[in-house]
């Protein structure tokens, strides 16, 4: 028995940026919301989720709101890590990659923030560390975490070895700013050497090389599982939000 969810679903591109409170913006939400039960809202704007929730009377998912947040990733990100490891709690983490613009480790820090005995490696090149803002809400939740570049040291110690892509549409005009962080930090066979058996890697995905195509077949390697589990962590999330609505 397919016990998968049917739903129908449509597209509609909002070209204006809903960051401010105008009528515009707001008559935009509630058409849309009249046609539909849940709004699933991607958005090149931080904050543009919540500016919407704050004018919708219908459920609003945020799936992205550029580099600010993607709370549906950390969702599954961490019902990866239970499955892949079997406990949130008491784990080594090492976010790797663009951690000033990717709103997956971000999102996936906060969240980790909520649990016991976690400690987090940020491990990113200068030009996109992780921003003061995820730093100072660890400080705040007794969260330890330490910045380093030594990724080989970070995938010994680590359960979880978090890789992101270098996101290109981030640097604007500043190619040579893309070029010095692109290809620092790249998981290969020799990064996987050092990890432990039970550890795993994961990646939102797309990927460019900054995991090598070598890696896949190692069993540790769970990111096409992880991609996988999202389908049934999104489904569970509208189930959740639209039952009694």
């Amino acid at each position: 028995m397919d016990f998968r969810m049917y739903w129908q679903a449509f597209t509609f591109f909002i070209f204006t940026a809903i960051i401010s409170n105008t009528s515009s913006n707001v008559d935009t939400i509630r058409t849309v919301e009249g046609y539909s039960d849940i709004i699933v809202l991607r958005h090149f704007e931080s904050g543009a989720a919540k500016q919407a929730a704050a004018a919708a009377t219908i459920p609003v998912i945020n799936a992205g709101d550029g580099p600010g947040q993607h709370p549906t990733q950390a969702l599954l990100d961490v019902y990866t890590i239970q499955r892949e490891i079997g406990r949130l709690d008491d784990i080594k983490v090492g976010l790797v990659g663009d951690l000033a613009n990717g709103r997956t480790v971000r999102s996936l820090a906060y969240l980790l923030g909520k649990y016991h005995g976690v400690k987090l490696f940020f491990v990113a090149p200068d030009v996109v560390k992780m921003k003061d803002d995820i730093k100072d809400y660890l400080t705040s939740k007794d969260v330890e975490w330490e910045e380093t570049s030594d990724l080989m040291d970070v995938a010994s110690k680590c359960d979880v070895v978090y890789q992101t892509r270098i996101q290109r549409e981030r640097f604007g005009d500043r190619t040579d700013l893309y070029a010095e962080a692109r290809g620092k930090f790249i998981v290969d066979k020799h990064v996987m050497s050092h990890l432990q058996s039970h550890a795993v890697v994961l990646h939102p995905l797309p990927r460019l090389d900054e995991i090598t195509v070598d890696v896949d077949s190692d069993p540790r390697a769970a990111y096409f599982r992880q991609a996988k589990n999202g389908l049934y962590i999104r489904m569970a999330l509208l189930k959740l939000l639209l039952k009694g609505w």
